[in-house]
């Protein structure tokens, strides 16, 4: 297709309203520009195509033979537009939002939470699939992403969600703030996260004949944790409900610099859905 063979489009829809509305002020209230801005492009359409399409009439417009063949054209290639754009807004409005996220944040702080954001905005439909990788946001279809690191991710738009400070938990009563080391409490460590299992040896937090048991998720940790099992070590957002309701307790904390929890999604223009489920995050804090 080469569009230099055909009048701007901007020209071609003054045309069509025009032709449709017979008058170029009605035109002119339909496209919410000026009587002489429908007038300068319908002049324009003529002057490219070598011939009259529109000519007055009383106070409106009549179509030539001419204008009437281009404006039966415009109409059925602007009504199938219309239909197509339709159809794609329909397909992106009945699709779930799809929504990727690390599996200790997807089990620990969104799903919590989750039936607060259907109760607000029960027309959004949610795909919710958990990954410890950072998969391809287009090429795997997900509209957003939830994301631990430094927020640092080429390519991707990222707003810092909640910070991670690592937080050493127990059930209450099972070991003394002061006494982590010489409790002879067992560790339980998440496989995936080694920078924390190595923050707490360097803290001087396990001592040396203490136990320790690596598995696979946060959350089978802190199923063992809250049953008295022992203590493990979180991000504190993760960790934060069980505290305030009396499950776990806070034995220490440190804030590694610049490592978070970050919202993801593509560079442009986000869907009315992203931009509701980006601010519910933002504003469930």
């Amino acid at each position: 297709m080469n569009w230099r063979d055909i009048p701007s489009l901007a020209a071609l829809r003054a045309f069509d309203a025009a032709a449709r509305a017979g008058s170029f002020s009605q035109a002119a209230r339909e496209l919410n520009v000026t009587h002489a801005a429908i007038a300068q492009h319908v002049r324009s359409v003529e002057s490219d195509l070598g011939t009259s399409l529109l000519v007055r009439q009383g106070r409106g417009v009549v179509l030539t033979d001419a204008g009437a063949r281009l404006a039966d054209a415009l109409s059925d290639g602007f009504g199938q537009i219309i239909a197509g754009v339709k159809s794609v807004r329909a397909d992106v409005d009945a699709r779930p939002l799809s929504i990727t996220a690390t599996h200790n944040f997807a089990e620990s702080w969104l799903m919590p939470r989750i039936g607060k954001f259907w109760a607000k905005y029960p027309e959004i439909a949610l795909s919710i699939v958990p990954s410890n990788k950072l998969v391809d946001l287009r090429k795997d279809g997900f509209d957003v992403g939830i994301r631990y690191g430094d927020g640092n991710w080429p390519g991707l738009e990222t707003t810092h969600l909640l910070a991670a400070d690592y937080t050493v938990v127990a059930a209450p009563g099972v070991v003394k703030t002061d006494q982590i080391a010489q409790s002879g409490a067992t560790w339980f460590f998440e496989d995936a996260h080694q920078e924390s299992q190595r923050w707490v040896r360097e803290a001087g937090l396990i001592g040396a004949s203490q136990k320790s048991v690596t598995v696979s998720t946060l959350g089978m940790a802190l199923s063992a944790v809250r049953a008295g099992g022992g203590m493990t070590i979180a991000a504190s957002a993760l960790v934060s409900d069980d505290i305030r309701d009396g499950r776990l307790v806070a034995l220490s904390q440190t804030q590694p610099e610049g490592i978070g929890y970050y919202i993801i999604h593509p560079p442009g223009v986000l869907s009315d859905k992203v931009k509701t489920f980006k601010k519910w995050l933002l504003k469930a804090l």
